[in-house]
């Protein structure tokens, strides 16, 4: 049988015949040389198709993991649908204070949650996911300020102020640092920064996952809504608690109503203040009408931190500091002075002792940060002003605290300011104070009160004291008067002392370390007097604040001790009208006054004259 062989007919060419040389690789013909490029349509499906083959591998090994193991997946998916309901809900519950941290505040039926499924229920795909992602992003955002109300309530025995206190996290900061480093600082900065943002993706993305599940059993979904819905309100008509806590919560919106109030009352309070700030009964008076009663005398107006009335009353703390100040009163009165004490109930707590400084001397309710800034920016008689406006004294600030610039020295009326790196110190710092009392106090003898005054003045001069300021590790002690030098001799002092990081956990142990700081304080303040005070010298001594309610206490007063000492009998004379204790320790039922009222009392009971401006 004849074998017939199909011949192809040759294509015709009207160029040079094509050679049948198989294609080139890419590695030897990187141009593509001797092939045209392919059609865009072509192209774009090779592209697809070489993106398709890239695929990120861990997709298709989860994938196949599913298939493989459909339990542990399963067991996976269900876990993360938990922890995704967990966060939920454990946000919304979250307290905004330390002693409410409670397992019985997170066995409750957030309102807020059955809401927000009825809200996601009833939402089409896209619009569902975009809400659940926004509900989730503010959930975590509310859990943020629940946890800045947590610190500001612990420090400061308040909540955090969302108009206001943003810049009191820098000051925060700055205290880190000045305490434990700059390293420790910037790291607790961007970690808290971190932890937010964190927080805030997770949650949403918790949200998104729970919409999802929703969506997928929408009708188990509903009727569980419904039967928690019921039993919500159930459980809110009929008070039911369980170990003392009512079942039906609503603890997220009360906390979001409660952000929106501080907002609201801080808005209008700005308006408000700045004219009660504007209005002075002794913004007129004249330079001769000022203080006659202290005339040629050096009054020295001194502020003690964190110095409250826990000091003198908590049994862990108030032995050690009464001790120091019944025997601070004895040796004074060996060396021929006499005290009068009373009570002032400071404008705030915990901190921000500027708060205070400004409220004593001003005669304004200065509570908050706006407040301060209306003040300072006002023309109000501050006390130490209306000692330089009466001609007859040089005023000067003994500030070892600032350590920028601080403009606030025009307002106060001070001619001459020595802060952390004007008084000639040279030796460590003891955490966020920069020197010892003991050589601020020695320092303010060499500079000011030790030397001769040109004419015919007396000083007057606003002194703060900051040994006692929190953390209260490494403490200083106290050292021969005739050895303080530059500061160099407390060297071995600090590097023997505590480390600040040993008390923040352990309540008992602050409380003893404040006790001793307010201890050093009182002894280098009540030395000096006894050691360089003559017959002229008037001493006025406060807190300016209570301590952290770590070591005051949760439900701690705000008051603090104050005490006017001097040699002239006619000094505290003037002032017998006020029924003071006699001595450095005021009795537990002595008079309290408002902070904000000390002003016009001092400044009346020493023979100002009121004269409102126009008059």
């Amino acid at each position: 049988m004849p074998v017939f062989t199909r011949l192809r007919r040759p294509t015709r060419t009207t160029g040079p015949a094509r050679t049948t040389e198989p294609p080139r690789t890419a590695e030897e013909n990187p141009r593509g040389e001797g092939h045209p490029p392919p059609p865009p349509e072509e192209e774009t499906e090779a592209r697809r198709g070489e993106e398709t083959s890239k695929k990120p591998a861990l997709r298709t090994r989860c994938a196949r993991l599913r298939t493989e193991h459909p339990r542990a997946a399963r067991a996976a998916r269900w876990t993360l649908h938990g922890l995704s309901a967990a966060l939920i809900v454990g946000a919304l519950l979250l307290p905004n204070t330390a002693g409410a941290l409670r397992p019985n505040r997170f066995t409750r039926i957030p309102a807020e949650a059955i809401i927000g499924a009825v809200l996601l229920l009833a939402l089409p795909r896209r619009p569902r996911i975009v809400a659940a992602a926004l509900y989730g992003a503010g959930i975590a955002v509310l859990t943020v300020l629940n946890v800045l109300d947590i610190g500001f309530n612990e420090y400061l025995g308040r909540g955090f102020n969302v108009v206001l206190d943003w810049g009191l996290l820098d000051d925060a900061q700055h205290y880190v640092e000045d305490s434990m480093g700059g390293a420790t600082a910037t790291a607790a900065a961007v970690g808290a920064v971190l932890l937010a943002l964190l927080l805030v993706v997770v949650t949403a993305l918790a949200a998104v996952r729970l919409s999802g599940l929703l969506d997928r059993h929408r009708a188990r979904a509903a009727r569980g809504a419904l039967i928690a819905g019921t039993v919500w309100i159930t459980c809110a008509a009929l008070g039911v608690q369980i170990s003392g806590v009512p079942v039906a919560s609503d603890r997220a919106a009360a906390a979001l109503k409660v952000q929106g109030k501080r907002v609201r009352d801080t808005l209008r309070d700005e308006a408000a203040f700045e004219k009660v700030a504007r209005t002075d009964p002794f913004a007129g008076t004249p330079s001769d009408q000022l203080l006659p009663g202290l005339r040629g005398k050096d009054v020295l107006i001194t502020f003690i931190e964190s110095y409250g009335r826990t000091a003198l009353e908590d049994p862990v703390i108030a032995p050690g500091v009464t001790g120091t100040l019944d025997a601070g009163t004895e040796s004074l009165a060996e060396a021929g002075f006499a005290a009068r004490s009373g009570w002032l109930t400071s404008s705030t707590y915990g901190g921000s002792s500027w708060l205070g400084h400004s409220t004593a001397l001003s005669g304004l309710w200065i509570d908050n940060q706006q407040r301060y800034r209306t003040a300072t920016a006002s023309d109000r008689l501050t006390l130490t002003k209306a000692f330089g406006k009466s001609g007859a004294w040089d005023t000067v600030g003994i500030m070892p605290g600032v350590q920028k610039g601080w403009p606030e020295a025009e307002w106060y009326g001070l001619d001459t300011v020595y802060d952390a790196f004007g008084m000639g110190y040279r030796g460590p710092k003891f955490s966020w104070s920069t020197m010892p009392d003991q050589y601020a106090l020695e320092a303010f003898q060499r500079l000011e009160h030790g030397r001769k005054r040109e004419g015919d003045k007396n000083l007057m001069a606003e002194i703060i004291l900051t040994s006692s300021h929190q953390p209260w590790a490494p403490l200083p002690e106290m050292v021969g008067w005739d050895e303080l030098g530059d500061g160099s001799v407390f060297g071995p002092i600090q590097k023997a002392g505590k480390e600040p990081g040993a008390l923040m956990t352990d309540a008992t142990k602050s409380r003893q370390e404040y006790g001793r700081s307010v201890e050093y304080s009182v002894t280098a303040l009540t030395q000096w007097l006894e050691r360089y005070g003559t017959e002229d010298t008037v001493l006025v001594f406060l807190g300016d604040h209570q301590p952290i309610a770590r070591v005051s206490g949760l439900r701690a007063s705000r008051d603090v001790p104050v005490t006017i000492v001097a040699k002239d009998p006619a000094v505290l004379d003037q002032v017998a009208d006020w029924n003071w204790t006699e001595g450095l320790r005021p009795d537990r039922d002595a008079p309290v006054w408002r902070m904000d009222a000390f002003r016009d009392r001092f400044l009346k009971a020493y023979g100002s004259v009121p004269h409102p401006a126009g008059d």
